[in-house]
């Protein structure tokens, strides 16, 4: 069977970083086209300034890679689906749970895939945990989420734009994993939301969660974007009948009653095309938006604190 072409649009850290190497990398996948609007050079593929010139002066293709930011992402969607072709999305999908919501239907209408992505998912560590936990009950969950976003982001005003959500870009890769984990249980029961005084999204949140199976649970989630040296990204559980487990390093180490288990490399972009490669050959879509109504959760009952203004590190 022919490789699927791909057309990638967004060619940012997160595509240089990740998804070029995971296309090159995976034979059923043939990248023939770059949409940019500040000029990049990848192995000589042709690039155009936007999907319309794509779309019209590109070459043929069968799914297109979305990598831009999440503002405007859902129109993008609509109109590459309507000009027949798939798509995969980086995350998170949209700004806006509402928006969201409209991309399956039109995916199912356009008889195209639509994948929706959340990379975090992938990590070996997470499925095992999945299944460590399927019928427990929680006595504590505790989230620690805490980067550096001059280092992830560095300079890149959109994350601070309403509809950029802040923090909750990378936190909501936590949310992806406790969704995976424990699906349609957690909800928000409280937030405190920390805002720059020169910003739209804020820079730190602490959230405390709720657990349908588990009324008693003690869950709670920190996090912020101004974590200087080692990153932090853990996930920590504690049962009922003593099972104590924790995933770090966003899920690519599973430990278990303080035992490492699971050590893996990151495997998630590899396996997020594998597994597109598996949807788009049982023409399947895949949209789960649990991670984004989270989100939407905490800026909806959250309390809005001040903060001090934010400033980019000088470069």
């Amino acid at each position: 069977m022919a490789a699927y072409r791909l057309a990638l649009m967004g060619v940012g850290v997160i595509a240089k970083a990740q998804h070029f190497p995971a296309i090159a990398a995976n034979p059923a996948f043939d990248l023939v086209a770059l949409a940019s609007r500040a000029p990049v050079s990848y192995q000589g593929l042709p690039q155009f300034g936007d999907l319309d010139a794509l779309l019209r002066d590109g070459p043929e293709f069968d799914a297109l890679v979305l990598c831009t930011p999440p503002q405007g992402r859902a129109d993008l969607v609509r109109r590459a689906l309507a000009a027949g072709k798939h798509v995969l999305m980086e995350k998170p999908p949209t700004p806006s749970v509402s928006e969201a919501l409209t991309l399956a239907p039109a995916a199912e209408a356009a008889g195209r895939v639509l994948f929706a992505t959340w990379h975090s998912r992938f990590n070996r560590g997470v499925a095992k945990a999945k299944e460590l936990l399927a019928a427990e009950t929680l006595v504590r969950l505790t989230v620690t989420w805490k980067e550096d976003v001059n280092r992830w982001h560095p300079g890149q005003e959109w994350v601070w734009h309403p509809g950029g959500f802040g923090v909750f870009d990378p936190t909501i890769n936590a949310f992806s994993i406790l969704t995976e984990i424990f699906p349609d249980r957690l909800t928000v029961a409280a937030a405190d939301l920390d805002f720059p005084a020169n910003r739209h999204t804020p820079i730190a949140a602490r959230l405390t969660l709720a657990d349908a199976r588990s009324p008693k649970v003690d869950a709670t989630v920190e996090v912020d974007w101004m974590q200087r040296g080692e990153q932090t990204w853990s996930i920590d559980v504690v049962t009922e009948s003593g099972l104590a487990l924790t995933l770090t390093h966003g899920g690519t180490k599973l430990w278990l009653g303080g035992q490492l288990v699971i050590d893996e490399s990151d495997t998630e972009y590899p396996e997020i095309y594998t597994r597109f490669k598996t949807l788009l050959d049982e023409k399947r879509s895949e949209v789960d938006g649990s991670p984004l109504h989270l989100v939407a959760d905490a800026f909806l009952i959250g309390k809005r604190h001040a903060v001090a203004p934010f400033d980019w590190d000088a470069a």
